[in-house]
């Protein structure tokens, strides 16, 4: 008798797993809705840079573009130390520039060569050789840069060669 009260025949049937299904799909759904609506500017603007190129006005980015300048700067060689692998540093850079300023920062240009140069030959060898030494170096040179060209002229420094031989 105690085999009868354990029979498998009266196990409670199992939960459906329609609702888990349905929330899923939903949810889907849902989030590719609301990614579609954001990236296509539906939400969140991006309708006003859509309809300006529609007017006929030219694309978007080309007002961007517009607002670029780039101001090169005369390249320069560095010698390194005794204690150095390398012998000289050859390095050439562009400043990007607000159009506004680009005369008054092509003025200021031996200011810059004095920094950037004064700087380079201050860096010790062995800072040359290390794998982020570039992103820090021009992270160093650019705030010297905007110190002697003054605030808000140059945006970016933008090295183009970077060589130690």
């Amino acid at each position: 008798m105690a085999d009868a009260a354990t029979d498998p025949a009266e196990e409670p049937a199992g939960r459906s797993k329609k609702p888990l299904i349905l929330g899923l799909v939903g949810a889907l759904v849902l989030g590719g809705g609301a990614f579609f609506a954001i990236y296509s500017g539906m939400i969140l603007g991006g309708g006003d840079e859509a309809a300006h190129a529609a007017d006929g006005h030219g694309d978007a980015d080309e007002s961007a573009l517009g607002t670029v300048t780039f101001v090169e700067v005369e390249p320069l060689v560095i010698s390194l130390g005794p204690d150095s692998r390398s012998r000289h540093l050859r390095f050439r850079a562009q400043l990007e520039v607000t159009p506004t300023y680009q005369q008054e920062v092509a003025l200021l240009m031996p200011r810059v060569l004095d920094v950037l140069n004064s700087y380079l030959r201050a860096v010790e060898a062995a800072e040359f050789e290390k794998p982020t030494a570039l992103i820090t170096l021009r992270a160093q040179m650019l705030r010297r840069v905007q110190l002697v060209t003054g605030q808000g002229r140059v945006r970016d420094l933008l090295i183009t060669e970077f060589v130690l031989n």
